[in-house]
């Protein structure tokens, strides 16, 4: 576990205005990106989005 950063939080606040993202996404996207992962699984957030071009989101429901 990493603690939430100034930085980490500065790019969640630029996904949501990016992205039209909540700022509680936006950060669980911005500390994804920072810890280098390629996939978030959620099921709640829009499926198939490429955030920055490097995280995709995913949906574990979906089988396409």
């Amino acid at each position: 576990m990493r603690p939430i950063t100034d930085e980490t939080h500065d790019t969640g606040l630029a996904l949501a205005e990016r992205y039209g993202l909540s700022i509680y996404d936006a950060m669980i996207a911005a500390s994804a990106l920072h810890a280098e992962c390629d996939t978030l699984w959620s099921e709640d957030m829009q499926h198939g989005l490429l955030v920055r071009g490097q995280l995709r989101i995913a949906t574990p429901f979906r089988r396409d």
